[in-house]
């Protein structure tokens, strides 16, 4: 395998190329949301014990999400090109960072005739990121009405991954055991590894991304909320839950396949620089109800 676990220290420094997409020309009117590759997630508090949020006096709106990750194929429908380690139509596109999945977010609203959700400011070093390693720094805000696709803040995917209000208290998405919902680094290769976590091994192994949607579902009907790979969402990161208002690190959730089963847990809070990219990161998008 070309990449190593060290591209996701090493990675900080790549510099993501291409446009963004700042508005909308000719906006259509807004289509029906595709039931097969979304879900409408009831609005709520946090039913599930093991979320991070639960007892938190948070309420959430109703809001869509994707069944599943991203996949190559709808990435490359979008942006022309497929940046992935692991190459797959139905894999989720990997090697992404934060600074990609907002242009996808914007490039996908504009093809289907919605709103872009991102303003994307390229020139404008934003004041709020406090990283010493992101050489990007572009400034995004939002369009808070816009009906277009957007990641989902960290209390959304905690959410959505703990089952709303449908919620088993399960301390993964969709079970208490890791092997029925999440690929990890004990199931993603080859054979079924033992031991302790070891990257040779699991290299030799031929760990990977798998195809969407090939493990149990949660209760909401979500995929690989679990594993397979870590999902990007919009916060910054910081000691208390949902911070937007600046930082260094972008949240991201749910673990991967050359992680641990401790990271795929629900409640699990990753970080990473919104410059960085792996061959275990990728994201889901939403959409406001």
């Amino acid at each position: 395998m070309r990449v190593r676990y060290v591209v996701l220290i090493a990675a900080s420094l790549f510099v993501v190329s291409g446009c963004s997409v700042d508005k909308a020309d000719n906006i259509q009117p807004q289509p029906a949301v595709n039931d097969d590759q979304f879900v409408l997630v009831q609005g709520g508090t946090f039913k599930n014990t093991a979320s991070s949020y639960y007892g938190d006096a948070v309420t959430m709106p109703d809001f869509y999400i994707g069944k599943y990750e991203v996949t190559q194929q709808e990435w490359s429908s979008v942006m022309g090109s497929n940046p992935s380690e692991f190459q797959g139509d139905n894999l989720p596109v990997d090697m992404v960072s934060w600074y990609d999945a907002i242009e996808y977010c914007n490039g996908r609203s504009m093809k289907e005739g919605l709103d872009p959700y991102y303003n994307i400011d390229k020139q404008a070093k934003d004041p709020n990121n406090h990283s010493k390693f992101d050489v990007i720094k572009w400034t995004v805000s939002i369009n808070a009405e816009a009906n277009g696709y957007r990641l989902p803040t960290e209390a959304e995917w905690e959410y959505a991954a703990g089952g709303g209000q449908l919620s088993s208290n399960y301390a993964y998405s969709g079970s208490n055991l890791a092997d029925e919902v999440a690929w990890y680094w004990r199931n993603a290769g080859d054979k079924y590894l033992s031991g302790e976590w070891n990257w040779p091994i699991i290299e030799n192994n031929h760990n990977q991304t798998q195809p969407v949607g090939s493990k149990k579902p949660n209760e909401l009907g979500l995929f690989d909320m679990s594993g397979n790979v870590r999902e990007w969402c919009w916060n910054w990161y910081s000691e208390t839950e949902n911070n937007s208002t600046g930082g260094s690190l972008r949240m991201l959730k749910g673990g991967g396949w050359m992680g641990d089963a401790s990271s795929a847990a629900i409640a699990y809070r990753g970080k990473f620089e919104a410059s960085g990219i792996g061959p275990d990161q990728g994201f889901r998008i939403v959409r406001s109800e």
